[in-house]
C-alpha cells in the first residue's frame, strides 16, 4: 500500500479532539503553546501507561520509551542509545511550562540514568546524557549534574583514536564488517565534549570533537555534499578502509536521518567553535537536503530509496532538520532556512500527531528506525518527540 495513503487511511479514524487539533494547528501555521499543550497531555499519559508496566512486572531496569513494538509501550535499559529522549521531552515542557508538575518526573527520568556515565561501551553519551542531563543542568544549575556531564565526557572521549582522529561509534561485528566504523549520527555526541570543556576549563575534550569533526568532513562527505552513514578506519595508520551503509538503502544513496544528524550536527560545530568551515559545511548539507525534500517537506526514509513515493516516511529525519535549520537560520547570511524549517514543522503538526492518549502517548506517527533490518518502519520513535519539541522551542524563541 502507498505509504501516504496508509496513513491518510490511519487517521480517518481519528477522534474529534486530535482533529481539531491538527486541523487548528494547519489552519494556525504553528502554534506552539498548542503544540505544547498537547506533548503534555501525551507526556502524561506515558507516564501512566509506563507506570501500568511497572505493575505489571517490568523490570527496573527498563527506564525509558522507545517506540511502540507491536501496539505496545517498548521500554529499553539505560545502555539503549535512545534512553536520554524522553527524560529530555521532559525538561522541554517544563522549560516552556514553567509548571512545576513536570519537575518530579524529569528528575526521576534522568536519574535513572545516572549509572550510565561510566558505561564505555558506546559513542552515543551524548544523546543520553546530555539530553537528559545536559537539560537538566541548563535549567537548573544542580552541580550534581553537572558532574555527571563531565564524567560521561571522560567516558566518550575515551572511545577517541588518535592516530585516526576519530571517535568510534559501534563496537560490534568488529573486523567481520570493519575494524574501526565511525557513523554519521557520532556529529551529534560532540556537544558533550564541548559542554565538558566549557565546564572544566580541559581543552582536550574540545580538541577531541573539532578533531573528529574535521576528520568527518573530510572522509564522510560527497562531492555533492551528502554523507555516507559509515565511514570505516584502520586504527593503526587511521587510514579509511570503506565507506558503506548500515540503515540506508545502499552504500551510495541519501540515508536521511543521516543527513539531519550532520546538518544538526555542524550548526552545533559552528556554535561552539565559531570555526567557519563548520558554517560553511551545515549550509552545504541544508542545501543538498532542502534540494532532496519532497513538496509536503518530510523526506522519505533514503532520498535515493526505490520505491519513491510508496517509501516509508522518516518524521524522525524532519523534526531533526527542522531543528537544525532555526539554529542554522540565526549564523548564516541565507535566510530562508527558517522558512523551510516552519514548513516542516507546520507538516508534522498537520499530518503526523498521534491523537490524543494513544500510540503510548509518542507526539509523532510515522517514522522509520532502521529500514534494511525491517526494524521500528512506521512507527512513533521518542527521538522524533524530542527533536520535534526542541524545533518548536527554537521556533517560539525566533519570535
Amino acid at each position: 500500500m502507498h505509504m501516504r495513503m496508509k496513513r491518510s487511511l490511519c487517521c480517518a479514524g481519528i477522534i474529534l479532539p486530535a482533529l481539531l487539533l491538527m486541523q487548528s494547528c494547519a489552519a494556525q501555521k504553528i502554534n506552539v503553546s498548542k503544540q505544547f499543550d498537547n506533548a503534555g497531555v501525551q507526556a502524561g499519559y506515558m507516564l501512566s501507561v509506563i507506570d501500568s508496566l511497572r505493575a505489571a512486572g517490568a523490570g527496573a531496569e527498563l527506564v525509558s520509551p522507545r517506540t511502540l513494538d507491536k501496539g505496545k509501550l517498548k521500554l529499553v535499559k539505560g545502555q539503549d542509545w535512545t534512553s536520554g529522549f524522553f527524560p529530555g521531552e521532559l525538561w522541554f515542557l517544563y522549560e516552556f511550562t514553567k509548571d512545576k508538575k513536570w519537575l518530579p518526573p524529569a528528575k526521576k527520568y534522568t536519574a535513572a540514568l545516572t549509572p550510565v556515565q561510566f558505561f564505555g561501551g558506546t559513542h552515543d553519551l551524548g544523546f543520553m546524557m546530555y539530553c537528559s542531563f545536559g537539560n537538566a543542568y541548563r535549567l537548573t544549575g544542580d552541580t550534581g549534574y553537572r558532574n555527571v556531564i563531565i564524567q560521561s565526557a571522560k567516558t566518550l572521549a575515551g572511545r577517541f583514536n588518535p592516530v585516526a582522529g576519530v571517535i568510534k561509534s559501534w563496537d560490534f561485528a568488529s573486523d567481520s564488517k570493519w575494524k574501526y566504523p565511525v557513523i554519521i549520527d557520532n556529529m551529534m555526541n560532540l556537544e558533550l565534549l564541548f559542554e565538558a570543556t566549557k565546564l572544566t576549563g580541559d581543552s582536550s575534550f574540545y580538541k577531541i570533537a573539532v578533531s573528529h569533526a574535521n576528520n568527518t568532513i573530510k572522509n564522510h562527505y560527497r562531492p555533492n555534499n551528502s554523507s555516507y552513514h559509515v565511514v570505516d578506519y584502520d586504527p593503526e595508520t587511521g587510514a579509511v578502509r570503506q565507506r558503506i551503509t548500515a540503515q540506508g538503502y545502499s552504500d551510495s544513496s541519501a540515508w536521511a536521518r543521516g543527513q539531519a544528524w550532520g546538518l544538526y550536527g555542524f550548526t552545533m560545530c559552528y556554535r561552539e567553535t565559531k570555526n567557519i568551515v563548520y558554517l560553511q559545511q551545515a549550509e552545504k548539507i541544508a542545501a543538498y537536503i532542502i534540494s532532496r525534500l519532497p513538496k509536503d517537506k518530510i523526506p522519505y526514509w533514503d532520498y535515493d530509496a526505490p520505491l519513491i513515493p510508496n517509501e516509508p516516511m522518516d518524521a524522525s529525519a524532519a523534526a531533526i532538520a527542522a531543528s537544525a535549520l532555526y539554529e542554522l537560520h540565526t549564523y548564516s547570511n541565507d535566510k530562508h532556512y527558517r522558512a523551510v524549517a516552519n514548513g516542516i514543522l507546520e507538516k508534522l503538526c498537520a499530518s503526523y500527531l498521534s491523537p490524543q492518549k494513544q500510540n503510548g502517548g509518542f507526539i509523532l506517527l510515522h517514522s522509520t528506525g532502521h529500514k534494511p533490518a525491517k526494524s521500528e518502519i512506521d512507527v512513533p520513535l521518542i527521538y522524533a518527540d524530542y527533536y520535534f519539541l526542541e524545533a518548536l522551542l527554537r521556533s517560539k524563541q525566533m519570535k
